[in-house]
This record gives structure tokens, sequence and C-alpha cells, in this order.
């Protein structure tokens, strides 16, 4: 069967090491109380949770899926009672203000605990994953009536939020939405209209669902200039209690490749009561709160399935018996070898193994950035900023494609038995594909980051990391330890900035340059800012070996495991780089009436 344990070495290694989570903390006001022994107590309760209530209904969710009945979904055994425990032991409230019952900790605690919770039970931790962004959206944009309302039971948990933004006509592209806001005399709205693809839209969880919904107002101009935002209540909320059933109906669930455990809802708004969130026609700058969140949450996803595709394939790769090394028998006393002494099962581990950890380094780095956005001077909030608006599509779409990667060389270190339900790979391999789609493409991020991000600053949000990449090759540079790391890492940070230059005098001749190169240019960047954290990590690693250590093998494994990544998973660069170079023409060449006969 299936496991799950979680990663507290790996997560200390990163949080404490090399992020320094202790001065971070210290720097940030209200977050004085964030001392490394109550984040390591919070974090093993966390993993208890993970791994004693959620890991083993993660089969029982893929298995049993979610059940619809005329407009009510009844979500797999356990579901619910895991959710009530999870109210009780006050996790929704972690990382929110304390003005509205939450506990006021960083939102660098809270992201290690969805990790956690994600890794152990992906479709679970959708429920509450999806109410952290609604509560971000109210909490930025509310009026004070609405925070009051609504963010103390979204706070508390006792209520979940969504986010409705899709329509059967029209994906990513939302300036095409037809649902309507008419006004009404006591300034509240009538929504009508059908959002799909609402991920934990109905439930039997929580006592109430609070939607975030995007429509528009009679007079709205057209294209995105007319989405306004609003709250949308499956009922009214009466005093401290839920009242009447609001016009919002569950249609039908998704019939999906993975995720079973979690409903994803046709919703339908026939005149449902709703309220004005921020301006009018500024919905869609309002629900980019929401969205931001969400396509972290969605990296994570991608972290979480490499993790949990190593820690299963780990232990298969080590009893499995078949053939013998190519230098001589290892299991003398048996038949044959442990898979795990092969080249090309070894490949496989360790890319799963660099994935992961590279992944959590900049996750957890981002996270420190939402903190500092957060909670710093207003100097370090915009630069802070900044950075995360560069490096959020990175981390939303390099490490869903790397964590689908990983979940496949999971099925793959099981060969046939990997192909079965029973032990979980192909589960990973379902569950894992979604996370390239929603929240933004891989398409639609590599577009955002090299049109919108880097082009439309004229490179300005790519030297914000580029600078901070060359800061520590400089600081590194004659130190020969480090040498195989550094050097790398400071030619390809030079080159980024080349690329850039290059493909964007193209896009001055030709737009469709951009999208040409846009996907390659992620995945280059993806590597090039995972290099950067396997080198922080090295160095790190290489201090604590010369200051003498007495978890030496940690320390190896990790330099180790920086090697592999440099020598055989950073020289995929090298592809991307051609390829962003060869231009539009092959591409475009070809008339959409001859691409068959």
């Amino acid at each position: 069967m299936p496991d799950y344990k979680a990663p507290l070495r790996e997560i200390q290694f990163v949080m404490n090491e090399v992020l320094e989570s202790e001065k971070h903390y210290a720097s940030l006001p209200g977050c004085e109380d964030a001392t490394p022994d109550m984040v390591n107590a919070i974090i093993e309760e966390g993993a208890k949770f993970a791994e004693r209530v959620l890991a083993p209904l993660n089969q029982v969710g893929d298995q049993e899926g979610c059940q619809f009945n005329n407009g009510d979904v009844k979500t797999p055994t356990g579901f619910k009672e895991a959710y009530q425990q999870y109210v009780e032991g006050g996790w929704p409230s972690l990382s929110h203000d304390p003005a509205h019952g939450g506990q006021g900790l960083p939102e660098s605690i809270g992201t290690i605990i969805s990790e956690m919770v994600g890794t152990a039970n992906w479709s679970w931790g959708m429920y509450p994953g999806l109410s952290h962004g609604a509560m971000n959206t109210l909490s930025e944009h509310g009026t004070d009536e609405q925070k009051a309302v609504y963010l103390t039971k979204l706070v508390s948990g006792e209520w979940t939020g969504t986010m409705c933004l899709t329509e059967s006509h029209c994906g990513t592209d939302l300036g095409l939405l037809r649902t309507k806001a008419e006004p009404q005399a006591d300034g509240s709205y009538k929504i009508s209209g059908s959002k799909i693809f609402i991920s934990a839209g109905e439930h039997d969880m929580a006592e109430n669902i609070i939607h975030i919904v995007l429509a528009r107002l009679p007079d709205a101009p057209a294209g995105t200039k007319g989405i306004s935002l609003f709250i949308v209540p499956k009922f009214m909320p009466q005093g401290d209690a839920v009242g009447a059933r609001n016009g919002v109906v569950c249609g039908s669930i998704e019939h999906k490749m993975g995720i079973h455990g979690n409903a994803t809802c046709v919703l339908n708004f026939d005149d449902a009561t709703g309220y004005l969130i921020g301006p009018p026609n500024k919905g869609l700058n309002c629900m980019f709160t929401f969205m931001n969140t969400a396509r972290l949450g969605t990296a994570l996803q991608g972290l979480a399935h490499a993790e949990w595709g190593f820690q299963n394939s780990l232990p298969y790769a080590k009893d499995r018996l078949q053939m013998r090394s190519l230098t001589g028998a290892k299991n003398t006393e048996g038949a044959a070898d442990p898979i795990i002494v092969h080249p090309a099962i070894r490949n496989m581990l360790l890319t799963q193994k660099a994935f992961a950890e590279g992944g959590r380094a900049l996750i957890y780095f981002c996270a420190q950035l939402v903190d500092k956005a957060k909670l710093a001077g207003a100097d370090e909030k915009l630069e802070a900023d900044a950075l995360l608006a560069f490096l959020t599509p990175i981390a939303k779409a390099f490490l869903t494609e790397t964590g689908f990667e990983s979940a496949n060389h999971g099925v793959q270190v099981y060969g046939g038995h990997g192909y079965i339900a029973e032990w979980g790979m192909e589960q990973n391999v379902r569950d894992a594909r979604i996370s390239m789609l929603y929240e933004g493409t891989t398409q639609i991020q590599a577009l955002d980051l090299l049109g919108r991000k880097v082009l439309m600053s004229q490179g300005e949000s790519l030297k914000g990391f580029t600078k901070i990449v060359h800061k520590f090759c400089k600081e590194h540079a004659n130190n020969d330890a480090m040498k195989p790391f550094v050097e790398p890492l400071a030619t390809l940070n030079q080159e980024w900035g080349e690329l850039t230059m290059k493909v964007g005098m193209k896009a001055m001749q030709d737009r469709e340059e951009v999208g040409a190169a846009a996907v390659d240019y992620l995945m280059y960047s993806g590597y090039v800012t995972l290099a950067y954290f396997w080198a922080r990590m090295a160095q790190q690693a290489q201090l604590a070996l010369d200051q003498g250590t007495a978890e030496e093998a940690f320390y190896k494994a990790k330099l180790t495991t920086a090697r592999f990544y440099f020598a055989r998973l950073l020289p995929r660069t090298r592809a991307h780089a051609e390829i962003m170079q060869s231009g539009a023409d092959s591409l475009m060449a070809l008339d959409a009436e001859h691409f068959a006969f």
C-alpha cells in the first residue's frame, strides 16, 4: 500500500538552514512569536495529521469518488470527519488576521502545512485550500461588514470558499464570460449564469460555501474591463448561523481523470443574491489576489506529486529484485539484485528527489516573499511583490511539469506493477495531470512570464532575480568547493538575459515570436531558477560538513543530489535555448487547412 511520511528533516533544512527562517520572522512585525520551537511544534503536529488522518484516505477518495444526488454532493468516506478534526485543530486559522479569529502566524508556516496536507491527500486538501484564496481576497478587497459576516466563518473553517471564473464557452479568456449581475434596491445584486470546473463547489464537509464569482454589470464595457467580483453564499447568513438557501445549485459534477475525491462542479446561479467586492468593473484585478494564491498552491501540487512519487518509488526500488548489477552481484544471498543498483533506476529516483527538494526551496522562498509583501515596510514590500510576480508563473508551470514527470517516473520504477491501481502510482499520475491545466495552463503561464512580466517590463522583472543570482555567484566565486555549481550558474544567469534580449528583438518585428518562444523560455527559466536554489543548498551542506556535523550522511547526500542536478538536469537548458531561438516560422508556416489531407 502507498504511504506518506512527512519529510521533516528536509523541511527543517530548507526553512532553518537555507532560508534562515528565524532571522526572517524576527525581521517582520507581529511575527516575534514564530520562534523555532513554536514553528517546529506546529509542523510536527501538522505532520501527524497528514500522516495518520489524511494519507489513509487518499486511495479511499480515488476509489469512491464524490457522489452526486439532485444537487447535493457526498464526499468519500472519512473526508467529512477528517475536516472536522482539521477545524477542531485550528488549522484553517493558522495564517490569518487575529482580528477575524486567526492565529496571526506568517503565511510561510501555513505553506508548510499545506505541503504536508497536499502530499498526503491532494483531493482532500483542495477543500480547505480554496478557502484560503477566498479569505485572502476578502481580507484585501472586502468591506468591514463583509469581513465581519464572511471572513470570520471562513477563518474558523466553519464555512469554506471557492473561486468561480470559468464558463463553458470560455476558459482562460475571461473577457468572454456572460454571467450577469443585476443591481437591486437594497444594494445587493442578482447573479445569473453558469460556471464550470468549480473545485469544491458543492460538498457535505461544512455548513456553508462562499462563492467568489466573476460577473458583468448591465452597463459593463466589453472584455476584461467589464468584469466585477461578487460574494455569493450557498446559504444566506443569518446572524451567526445560516438561513435560507440562495439561488445557486450544483447542476452536476465532472467525471475526471484524477482527483476523484474532490468535487469539480457545474454551478448554476439563478437570481442568486450576491454582494459586490471591490470597485465595479475591477473584478479581475481583485480576483488576481485569489488567482495568485491559487497559482502558488498549484506549484505546491507539483512538489507534492514529486515528493509522493519519490517516497513510494524508493522502498520498492530497494526491495524489488531483478537482474544483476553490471559490475557484479551486490545481493549475493539472493537470486538477483535490487533494482536500485541499476543506473537507469537511479536516474529516475534522483530526478524525483532533485525536483522535490529543489521545488521545496523555491516554494518556501516564494512563501517568505508573501510574508514580506504582507508585513514588511513599504520599500521591502514593493521589492517582494515584484519578485513574487516574476517567480509565480515559473513556480506554477515548471514545478507542475516536473511534478508530472516525477509521477510518471514512479510508474516506471514499479514497471508493470506501477500500472496496477493497488500500488497507487497510477493514481499519482492521474492526480498530477490537472496541475498543468488549472489556474492557467503551462502555455498561459509562459505567455504571462515572457510577454507580460519580462518583455513588458523591458527586462526589469528578470533583472530583479538575476541580480540575486549574480550576487550569490560573486560571493562564492573563490570557493573551490562551490565552483562546480557557481560557474555554470553564473554562465546561465548571463545567458538568460542575452536570450531574453534576442527574443525581444525578434518580437519587435513579429509578435508571434513571443508565443513561439514562451514555453521553452519558461522551462529554461525554471531549470536556472532551481539551479540557484540547489547551489544555495549545496553551499549550506558544504558549510555544515566543513564545520563538523553529526549528520554527515545527510549533508553528503544533499551535495550528491546537487551534483546530479547540475550534471543531469540542468543541461536540458541547452535544448530549450536552441528551440526558443529557432523562431516562429516552423510553427506558423503550415496553413491550418493543410495539417491533414
